[in-house]
């Protein structure tokens, strides 16, 4: 009964002795270092996340949404009126908009007070000069999309007329919250007061009005609307949140949090080989203390108390010092973040303080367990013979146990099965080769030591003598670098997408209705404007009716949830293609080649997906009363950030000859060509041209937040990352400490050991980096293509700067923890370290 207290006192009094003495600094530094780099990742992570989240809401004008085709009431209400959401409105109807004596078919969107709840529209007076609007446009005004005042002849000041009612227009529409871009419609928008509705007449019994309800609040009361508000729609209702954005839009918040995933993962990775080696010399300096107790009688079962105890007691007290410390630096980076981004930054949660203490004593109890549950199994007579080290085979269980554990761990950070298989493949090969390298490398020092004089020969002879330790420290240092070149290669590649697909010239104007014999003549108009020859694309409208063969309309996949629903019943945007541009990728079955014999369709995967459609099936279309059928051969992904005309269906050459067809194109058009539209459509009045400056202007302000976090992020863990490495080397330097006493205590010189310390921590950094920088360029590939869904070329440039970067790391690691060899007397290290 009283062995456990006994061992817990013991415990205890150990670790305040090994505290006093110094002995376990190396793992306390270690562990708060890991905790700290784990913790603090994980604070920004989420705090950033969950501000992105809001930030990007404002492309919805607030968290969710509720469309519908007639009045919002009952439950759905409700929920809206909860204590902590705030609430408002818009409706929408087509209506004729009439500047003087022009007269055309306009949008007109009625907004309630408040919206939008996220963000603001961006309008420019009769001053010309943008500002964010602070309220919806007072009663009497409107404001007009500036692509609408082009097209209408209009200018702030005058008199437009809406039904029954005449309005003065206020102000002109540069970018809105909740911008959309739809190729069919091309309308004018006009904005008007809520208020002012009544006054129009325009709604009437059967007048086609679309009612919007948008809610907004603090994270977890928007989720309560959503899952109240879920059960309750009817006919005719959808919510939306951000998952329904713009696919560029989501493409960019997914490949951010996956990043950041990634970088949690490094910061594990690094805490698991820090941990590692210090836990093995904290072993080592209790070997002959142990030994000791097994001369006074002490019981296995005691030693183990002792020994995990104390452990267990370091752990809790390592991670609460870094979770502290975490905690305190997030504030001061969230402070600047929130500068840098011009958002708000919501307090931080719990829950990375809670990974921050798992992840904390998981790696130390599968790292650290081993080697100390071995001390309890070392023989009495260490006590006179140094060189005998205990051996524990179930210490190795213990090990597999956590090394599970720590597997747990990275998945659970990962967020995506993907990215924790390749970590913890990538994690496992590398070690192994690692090992085998480093084994391979001892071999070859013992044969060529002797051909070699002065200090190379003893700094190598170092590496071949202390077989165990290079190994490990072979394995960790390369293991570590691994894992900060593998997030820089992937935040490179990362960025350089982001900057790539949202370039200055990035596509600001779409051009529909391009007829046949028209394809020519707008092209050549295009090119004396001096802007870029576009590419002209074959758009055929479609409404699917039958999947192999069977007849099907959008109940048909009510099973795969509403947004697949809405995609059957709608019509679909259909082209035709005899290659694919670098923007679409294959991703399964093949593309064709030629014109093949029978019809043959490519789909974008997730729309497939979506739809349940597979590799071989048959979809059939009907477009304007003619039928259409082809065979599935082909998935495409897509990158939608490209802003370029893309097609979720794409028929083969020749298989949709004679059906009815319009042309489609986007150019990038200079700022000073103001008049480019208004010369375009006075030329070809069919032509429909539609403005997405505003929806670049907001994927642009996104994307650049995102990166902005991404970059944060990654030089927080490049830090992190670096610190914990020093603690990992510096965690298995008494042997050298203990040798440089000796060298120094007969007659070595400084320069001398200088130089065979600086050529043994050459060979083990030449040898992590070299590995470390293959590995890390490998598995970027992976990461690269399977998880972030990114094209991905070796660059083998970089992967020499990463074995560059491991020399320099090793040496400069090494040649700093070891400075105490020349700086203390050798009677006081060898001294310390004989204690």
């Amino acid at each position: 009964m009283s062995a456990a207290p006994n061992a817990f006192a013991l415990a205890w009094r150990q670790l305040r002795r090994d505290l006093a003495a110094g002995d376990v600094r190396i793992l306390i530094a270690a562990l708060v270092l890991a905790v700290l780099a784990v913790t603090a990742v994980g604070f920004v992570t989420d705090r950033a996340e969950r501000a992105l989240a809001i930030e990007a809401n404002r492309l919805l004008g607030g968290d969710a949404v509720v469309r519908a085709d007639a009045p919002i009431a009952g439950a759905i209400r409700e929920a809206a009126n909860a204590p902590q959401l705030q609430r408002t409105e818009t409706i929408e109807l087509q209506t004729m908009v009439r500047v003087g004596e022009r007269l055309q078919l306009g949008d007109l969107r009625a907004l309630g007070e408040g919206f939008p709840l996220r963000g603001a529209f961006r309008v420019s007076g009769a001053d010309g000069v943008e500002r964010d609007a602070d309220a919806v446009p007072a009663r009497g005004t409107i404001w007009m999309s500036r692509a609408g005042a082009d097209t209408l002849g209009a200018k702030t000041g005058d008199e437009i007329a809406l039904g029954d009612a005449k309005f003065r227009l206020a102000a002109l529409v540069v970018q809105e919250p909740d911008a959309t871009l739809d190729y069919f419609n091309v309308a004018p928008k006009v904005f008007l007061n809520l208020a002012d509705v009544p006054s129009t007449g325009l709604v009437q019994e059967g007048s086609r009005i679309r009612y919007r309800l948008v809610v907004a609040g603090p994270a977890s009361a928007v989720e309560t609307f959503v899952q109240e508000a879920k059960p309750a729609l009817g006919r005719g209702q959808r919510l939306e949140t951000i998952s329904d954005a713009r696919p560029e839009i989501r493409s960019a918040l997914d490949r951010a949090g996956r990043f950041l995933g990634l970088a949690a993962l490094v910061s594990v990775v690094l805490a698991a080989v820090a941990v590692a080696m210090a836990a093995r010399r904290h072993s080592a300096r209790h070997l002959s203390g142990t030994a000791v107790m097994r001369c006074l009688g002490a019981s296995q079962r005691t030693l183990v108390g002792i020994q995990v105890g104390e452990l267990l007691m370091l752990g809790v007290i390592a991670s609460t010092i870094g979770v502290l410390l975490a905690f305190a630096l997030q504030w001061a980076i969230g402070g600047w973040l929130a500068q840098a981004l011009k958002l708000s930054i919501p307090p931080a949660s719990l829950m990375p303080a809670l990974q921050g203490y798992a992840v904390g004593l998981v790696v130390l109890m599968a790292f650290g367990a081993p080697p100390v549950l071995a001390l309890r199994r070392v023989p009495a007579l260490r006590v006179l013979r140094r060189d005998l080290d205990p051996t524990e085979p179930s210490a190795w269980l213990v090990g597999i146990a956590g090394f599970v554990g720590l597997a747990a761990l990275l998945w659970w950070k990962a967020g995506s099965a993907a990215l924790g298989f390749s970590m913890l493949g990538g994690i496992a090969a590398t070690l192994l080769v690692l090992g085998l390298l480093a084994w391979a490398l001892i071999l070859v020092v013992r044969r060529v030591r002797s051909r070699l004089r002065g200090s190379l020969r003893y700094g190598l002879a170092n590496v071949s003598r202390r077989a165990g330790t290079s190994i490990a420290q072979v394995s960790a240092l390369g293991l570590g670098l691994m894992a900060l070149l593998l997030l820089t290669f992937v935040r490179t590649d990362l960025l350089d997408r982001w900057q790539l697909a949202l370039a200055s010239d990035a596509p600001n104007r779409f051009i529909i209705n391009v007829q046949d014999d028209q394809v020519d003549a707008v092209r050549a108009f295009i090119a004396e404007q001096g802007v870029a020859a576009p590419t002209l694309y074959p758009m055929i409208r479609g409404r699917l009716v039958e999947h192999n063969g069977k007849p099907v309309t959008g109940k048909d996949y009510q099973e795969q949830g509403e947004r697949a629903q809405r995609l059957a019943e709608r019509e679909f945007n259909l082209s035709v293609a005899d290659h694919l541009r670098d923007d679409n990728r294959v991703t399964e079955g093949t593309f064709w080649t030629g014109k093949p014999a029978k019809p043959e369709v490519s789909v974008e995967e997730e729309f497939a997906k979506r739809l349940g459609w597979k590799i071989g099936d048959r979809i059939a279309f009907d477009i304007a009363g003619q039928p259409f059928e082809g065979t599935i051969t082909s998935l495409r992904s897509v990158e939608w950030e490209s802003f370029r005309p893309n097609f979720f269906v794409i028929a083969s050459p020749g298989s949709m000859d004679g059906f009815p067809a319009s042309h489609i194109t986007a150019v990038s058009v200079p700022p000073q060509r103001t008049r480019f539209t208004a010369d375009l459509v006075e030329r070809f009045p069919n032509l429909s041209v539609i403005d997405i400056d505003a929806v670049l202007k907001q994927v642009r302000s996104t994307a650049d937040q995102v990166s902005t976090v991404v970059e944060v992020v990654f030089y927080f863990s490049l830090v992190a990352g670096l610190l914990v490495l020093m603690a990992a080397v510096s965690a298995s330097q008494d042997e050298r400490l203990l040798e440089g006493g000796v060298m120094r205590a007969i007659g070595g010189s400084r320069r001398q050991l200088r130089l065979a310390q600086a050529s043994e921590f050459i060979a083990i950094g030449l040898l992590s980096g070299l590995v470390a920088a293959i590995a890390a360029s490998l598995l970027a590939g992976v990461v690269a293509t399977q998880v972030f869904d990114l094209p991905w070329e070796a660059d083998w440039r970089m992967a020499a700067v990463g074995a560059v970067a491991g020399v320099l790391a090793a040496l400069l690691a090494g040649m700093f923890a070891t400075r105490r060899v020349l700086d203390a007397p050798p009677s006081v290290t060898l001294r310390e370290l004989q204690s």
